[in-house]
C-alpha cells in the first residue's frame, strides 16, 4: 500500500500543467486502496475544483442519484473511485466547461488502473467514452448498448443539466437503463470482495 500512498501523493502534486488553465492546478480524484467501482469521467468542474471534492455540485447529486447511493457511501465507504479524463478543472470554453486537457489521462490512467480489480467500471461523458470505448460511433450508441457492456462496464451520458434534452428525447434510459444501472451497483456493494 506505500506504493499506492505514494502513488496517490505524486497525482495530487502534479503541476506539469501549470500555465495552461486559468487558474493554478488541483488535481480532484478519489482513489481509496480496492475500489469496487472506478468511474471515469469527465474533469472536475468549478465547484469540485474549489472544494476539492470531486462530484461535488448539482451533477454530483444526479450521478448520486443514478446510482441510488448516498452521499455518505459515495465519499466515505471506499468503494468508489473517480478518475477524471482530466485531474484539474480546465477552465471554460464557449460559456461551458472547458475540455480536459489531455496530459492527464495518458500519465495516470495506467498507474491507477493497473492497480485494480473493480467490479464495476462507469464511463461518464464521451471524452471517457472515446477514449476506453472507441468502438462505438456516438456516445448515445455506448449508452444504449448497457445490456451487453453490464455487469463489468456502463457508459453513462453527463449528469449535467445541459444534457436534459437527451435525457428527455431518450426515455430508455431511465426507463430500462437506471434500473439495471442501479441493481448492478448495489449487488457489488453488497458483495464482500472485487470480482
Amino acid at each position: 500500500m506505500n506504493n499506492l500512498q505514494q502513488l496517490r501523493e505524486q497525482a495530487n502534486a502534479c503541476k506539469d500543467c501549470a500555465g495552461q488553465m486559468p487558474h493554478a492546478p488541483n488535481p480532484v480524484f478519489v482513489w481509496p486502496d480496492a475500489p469496487k467501482i472506478i468511474l471515469i469521467s469527465q474533469a472536475p468542474g468549478r465547484l469540485a475544483h474549489a472544494s476539492s471534492i470531486a462530484w461535488n455540485d448539482a451533477s454530483g447529486e444526479r450521478l448520486r442519484g443514478w446510482l441510488r447511493v448516498e452521499r455518505g457511501t459515495f465519499y466515505e465507504s471506499g468503494a468508489f473511485a473517480v478518475l477524471p479524463m482530466g485531474f484539474c478543472f480546465p477552465g471554460y470554453k464557449n460559456g461551458a466547461d472547458a475540455p480536459p486537457l489531455k496530459a492527464c489521462a495518458p500519465k495516470w490512467h495506467h498507474q491507477f488502473l493497473s492497480r485494480a480489480k473493480p467490479s464495476l467500471t462507469i464511463f461518464v461523458g464521451r471524452y471517457a467514452q472515446q477514449s476506453y470505448l472507441p468502438q462505438y460511433k456516438t456516445l448515445t450508441e455506448a449508452v444504449s448498448d448497457f445490456e451487453n457492456l453490464l455487469p463489468a462496464r456502463i457508459v453513462l451520458p453527463h449528469p449535467s443539466g445541459r444534457n436534459n434534452r437527451w435525457l428527455a428525447k431518450h426515455n430508455w434510459f431511465e426507463g430500462a437503463l437506471l434500473p439495471s444501472l442501479k441493481q448492478c451497483v448495489a449487488g457489488v456493494l453488497s458483495s464482500g470482495t472485487n470480482a
